[in-house]
């Protein structure tokens, strides 16, 4: 078995203890309680600064990826359906969401960048929303599972995790599907696995290439590198401990700005109705449903 790569996105890593407990839902709403004068400011400033600042996590396929990717493509409909420009704030993630949120929703990096206006990519969690009474998560947008890609040809059925014992299978090691199939069935599965590698479209381009008879990792970063591929399959991961229904992903603004995140939840809604969301993700290479 190869060590897990210690290099790997927190933020993924971060879904190894976080992902069981995240509360799932629909479309939020926001707000409706009466507000003091300063909870009003947030969109006023926003719009009298003209230009929205949204925190983006660095190196996270499909979504954000040198400026590119889903996210990207979402903040810019926010700030537009605001009607201001938008100001990207890239970062790379920290050892766990709660500072994540500390830096780029309330408080501020204490390297002197941050807080944003809003973050994009957070887990909609009631235990996070708890530790974190500073901040407001709403506006869900995606809902991400663990998955596990196959070559059909190889592997025609895969309703356990059997049919992987002794073959090669890749996983990112730090990462909520590389834990679940290290653990499994009391280590089955690792003297095959490959773990050194930084996320699932990685592993989904060793499935490709022919180096391993599966792949496992998010289903947006198996999705958008092998859809539409015929000689493979993408389906749930086999285990009774990965996840069912997965976790909804949304967005976070300070406590306060209830105006900016009602406004912010209402551009949501109307570019999921209007089919916008839909095709944001489409070109991600994502099929996108109703969260």
């Amino acid at each position: 078995m190869t060590d897990r790569d210690e290099n790997a996105n927190p933020l993924r890593r971060r879904l190894i203890t976080a992902a069981p407990a995240l509360a799932l839902g629909t479309l939020l709403g926001v707000g409706g309680s009466a507000q003091a004068q300063d909870e009003k400011s947030a969109l006023t400033r926003v719009r009298e600064r003209g230009r929205l600042v949204v925190g983006l996590y660095h190196d996270l396929p499909p979504f954000h990826v040198k400026g590119q990717g889903i996210d990207t493509e979402l903040a810019q409909a926010l700030a537009k359906g605001l009607g201001v420009e938008l100001s990207p704030l890239p970062f790379n993630a920290g050892e766990n969401m709660n500072d994540d949120l500390r830096n780029m929703v309330w408080k501020g990096h204490y390297l002197g960048y941050g807080p944003a206006d809003v973050l994009l990519h957070v887990p909609v969690d009631r235990p996070l929303m708890m530790e974190n009474p500073q901040v407001s998560i709403f506006g869900p947008y995606w809902r991400e599972r663990v998955a596990v890609a196959r070559d059909l040809s190889k592997l025609p059925e895969l309703d356990s995790l059997e049919p992987l014992r002794g073959r090669p299978v890749a996983v990112p090691g730090q990462s909520l599907a590389g834990w679940l199939m290290i653990g499994a069935e009391s280590g089955m599965l690792r003297d095959s696995l490959q773990t050194k590698m930084d996320n699932g479209v990685i592993a989904a381009q060793m499935l490709q290439r022919g180096e391993v008879v599966a792949a496992a990792g998010l289903r947006s970063e198996l999705e958008s590198t092998l859809q539409g591929d015929p000689r493979f399959a993408i389906g749930p991961l086999p285990m009774p401990r990965a996840p069912k229904d997965g976790w909804a992903v949304g967005m976070a603004t300070k406590k306060n700005a209830t105006d900016l995140a009602e406004a912010l939840q209402r551009v949501v809604n109307e570019l999921a109705a209007s089919g916008a969301l839909k095709a944001m993700f489409a070109k991600g290479r994502l099929e996108w449903r109703p969260v």
